[in-house]
């Protein structure tokens, strides 16, 4: 006999004293959105983001192999959390001269370590009803928690737990939340019954696809990662591909269009986690500023910040970048300064902003 309905019951009443605002289990299954992962992978789609090309010993994708590298596991407890908040989308602000940082990047503490902590605690509790203190015994309850760093595709679990459909942008999105939302899951070797996935509701829609400046939707649900300005913003060293840099406009750490355009975020709630609410440094930050910062301050102003995984090379050359979007002749000294950096990366991208303002420049007075 399963666990289903009590270990359904633990997780609401864990996750909700936890501060989780949506919460499921599924059963470990052979979903067709896994099949696809493969495909993805080997169509070059994820770039140089080759953790997520990790694979067990016989050569298959771990996270499209949850048998082979959790044989024990039976069920995956998926929870949800809400990080928007009262600040306008990145659609609705029109300042030339400040960048975007992407809505998730603005928090006070980064989200793997808020989540994971408020994670734990849901464990602990499915451990103190099923378990024993959390020791791995023969025959006993065992458990993983991640946040982002688990070998399963997160989003696939979160449909089939009921958080809420993959929607044709790749997020989640749930009907009442929206898809402002971080997933932990919790893999668990109790076994439970299969729940309905949650319906899709994109319906005839296309706006995010519409919406994307570098055209990175290959079609619904299909996403070539190496054409996303989320991508090419933070997981992208060195160089950025000549032809995508316009569309990527002022986004300096991330893009939000396609969750910004997408109608089922127009009445999303604001989050109510404290440490989710955002910095207000880094809302729409001066160019200026990111162009110029050092690593003094890189260190400081961005501790603790996902920001920071941009590191310091890429977020000064995404800065640039930005200023040739921006149109605005008044960053031409500071990219004069810039083009003869020391960062090959940050001088190369400088050179390119400098000819474009000029263009824009041109094309202006013609």
């Amino acid at each position: 006999m399963g666990h289903s309905d009590q270990l359904r019951q633990v997780v609401q009443k864990a996750a909700t004293e936890t501060g989780f605002e949506l919460f499921g289990v599924a059963t470990i299954g052979t979903f067709r959105e896994l099949d696809y992962f493969p495909a993805w992978i080997a169509n070059g789609h994820a770039g140089e983001m080759g953790y997520l090309e990790s694979r067990d010993e016989s050569g298959r994708l771990k996270r499209a192999s949850l048998d082979r590298v959790a044989s024990w596991a039976r069920s995956v407890v998926v929870c949800a959390i809400n990080y928007n908040n009262e600040e306008p989308y990145s659609i609705q602000v029109n300042d030339k001269e400040r960048g975007w940082i992407s809505r998730y990047a603005w928090t006070k503490r980064d989200y793997h370590t808020v989540v994971l902590k408020k994670l734990k605690q849901v464990e602990a509790r499915i451990h103190d009803v099923f378990g024993f203190n959390g020791k791995d015994l023969v025959g006993g309850l065992v458990t993983r928690s991640y946040v982002d760093t688990g070998p399963l595709v997160e989003r696939v679990y979160a449909k089939y737990a009921g958080v809420g459909w993959i929607g044709k942008n790749t997020c989640i999105i749930n009907q009442k939340m929206g898809s402002w939302l971080f997933l932990g899951v919790i893999l668990t070797s109790l076994e439970v019954t299969a729940e309905l996935p949650a319906p899709d509701r994109c319906g005839s829609c296309t706006r995010c696809i519409e919406a994307c400046p570098t055209d990175a939707f290959v079609g619904p649900y299909q996403l070539d990662a190496t054409r996303c300005i989320s991508y090419l913003t933070i997981e992208k060293r060195g160089e950025i591909p000549e032809e995508l840099r316009a569309g990527m406009g002022r986004h300096v750490f991330g893009c939000d269009i396609c969750q910004d355009v997408c109608p089922w975020n127009r009445k999303a709630p604001a989050g109510k986690e404290p440490e989710l609410s955002p910095r207000p440094e880094l809302v729409s930050p001066p160019l200026g500023w990111l162009g110029e910062i050092t690593q003094e301050e890189f260190a400081e102003k961005l501790s603790g910040s996902p920001v920071r995984r941009a590191k310091f090379s890429g977020l000064r050359r995404n800065a640039v970048v930005a200023m040739g979007n921006s149109g605005q002749p008044r960053f031409v000294p500071v990219l004069e300064k810039l083009s003869n950096d020391t960062d090959p990366v940050v001088a190369e991208h400088a050179k390119w902003a400098l000819q474009r303002l000029r263009e824009a420049r041109r094309y202006k007075h013609d």
